[in-house]
């Protein structure tokens, strides 16, 4: 039976639900102020994380946090004024990873990202963008041996949740990327994590196979989310009205602000992340893998339009205004790591992960709105999790046994 259906968001997330409800029969309007894929989902380190079973915990070490303290780390900065205004949230997430809590968390986040490159691949394969994947893993790389170890014993454990890894020497290493610094002693190999030469090309190959299975997408700003009855809404944009029986709300970071006025209120924050593309300088330089400068925090990825740069996070109000300065102080060892040419962006590229303080999405009903759903939160793994999200919420709106158990998952927890 043919049902209408509102998606509100054309990121990874919000693509892959109404791609998922198109396959199940409904007709789907998807509504973004851009373009699919061009705002978080753009800029991401293209990596689908098979390996990422554990969520990124709020550091507690000592020397960790005085490492952190006088913000200039390439991994983790912040601003003031955004730690304040996420206090609350941040308290929580600081909570929530100590190892008591941690180690309730850890399973529940796994189970869904087990789902993820297996979700990926039929919507890989319907809209015709494998030429986009590379599936010969990414190299987590360490400086010294203690750090090497330490992961090693952590990969060894993720071995038990389906992660394919394997440790790998320097002379290993130098075979399958040469040109690297001799600062490296070896590397994680994660190998059944999967890589996307074009993250946004993606997300827009995934939105289009949306729309020629009969799906409509509307560009405009969004004014208002209003439920006139119980199985009736009204959605207000820039383009005009539009009523369905029910709405999907997978607006990334700015969620809260139109759920606001429908009284819900979650403990969102950001972690925002910088990427800048460099040239290839030479052929003897080529850089064959994804590489993770994991000691100092930052990404190199061979994509399409170039290497490119990710940084870590920076904890900082979603409409801050940039600074480059951690992009700036990556990019300054990255040249020491491996010999990347000259910027090939005009600019640098700026987004913010939703994040929330359990590190687990929101997925699922909202409680007090029949015909509201939810899908925001995803952290540093939107991209990796979009489709999972998109078959689960699928699988939950026609009331059907979900895959996995989306208790953890809820709006209620908050």
């Amino acid at each position: 039976m043919s049902r209408e259906t509102i998606v509100l968001g054309a990121g990874i997330v919000g693509v892959s639900i109404a791609w998922h409800l198109v396959q199940r029969g409904r007709k789907v309007l998807l509504i973004d102020r851009r373009p699919p894929g061009l705002e978080t989902s753009f800029g991401n380190a293209g990596i689908i994380q098979r390996e990422a079973v554990r969520p990124y915990a709020f550091p507690h070490d000592l020397k960790t946090l005085l490492r952190v303290l006088p913000n200039r780390s390439i991994d983790i900065r912040y601003k003031p004024s955004g730690m304040f205004a996420a206090a609350s949230p941040l308290l929580s997430y600081y909570l929530n990873s100590f190892p008591g809590r941690y180690k309730k968390i850890i399973p529940e986040y796994a189970s869904i990202i087990a789902l993820s490159t297996q979700e990926h691949d039929p919507m890989i394969k319907a809209s015709g963008a494998d030429a986009l994947i590379q599936k010969k893993g990414w190299l987590e790389l360490y400086r010294t041996e203690a750090e090497l170890d330490a992961r090693h014993q952590e990969a060894q454990e993720a071995a038990k949740q389906g992660v394919v890894s394997r440790r790998i020497d320097r002379a290993t290493l130098d075979e399958m990327q040469p040109g690297l610094s001799a600062d490296i002693c070896g590397a994680i190999h994660w190998q059944n994590s999967w890589m996307v030469e074009s993250p946004g090309d993606l997300v827009q190959a995934y939105a289009k196979d949306f729309e020629a299975k009969g799906g409509e997408f509307l560009e405009a700003e969004l004014n208002t989310i209003v439920q006139n009855s119980a199985n009736n809404w009204t959605v207000t944009t820039s383009k005009g009205s539009h009523d369905a029986a029910e709405v999907v709300v997978a607006l990334g970071p700015w969620s809260q602000d139109y759920l606001a006025p429908l009284n819900y209120s979650f403990p969102l924050f950001v972690k925002r992340g910088y990427h800048m593309h460099y040239q290839q300088p030479s052929i003897k330089s080529t850089l064959n893998y994804w590489l993770m400068d994991a000691e100092k925090g930052y990404l190199l990825e061979p994509m399409k339009a170039g290497i490119r740069l990710t940084t870590g996070a920076e904890l900082a109000n979603l409409d801050a205004p940039p600074a480059y300065g951690q992009l700036e102080a990556a990019e300054k060892v990255a040249r020491k790591l491996f010999p990347i040419g000259e910027r090939a962006d005009k600019e640098p590229w700026k987004g913010a992960r939703p994040c929330l303080p359990d590190m687990k999405p929101v997925i699922g009903p909202a409680p007090r709105h029949p015909g509201l759903w939810l899908a925001f939160g995803h952290g540093h793994q939107g991209f990796t999790l979009g489709p999972a999200t998109g078959r689960l919420l699928g699988e939950m709106m026609d009331n059907e046994k979900t895959a996995i158990d989306m208790q953890p998952f809820r709006a209620d927890r908050f």
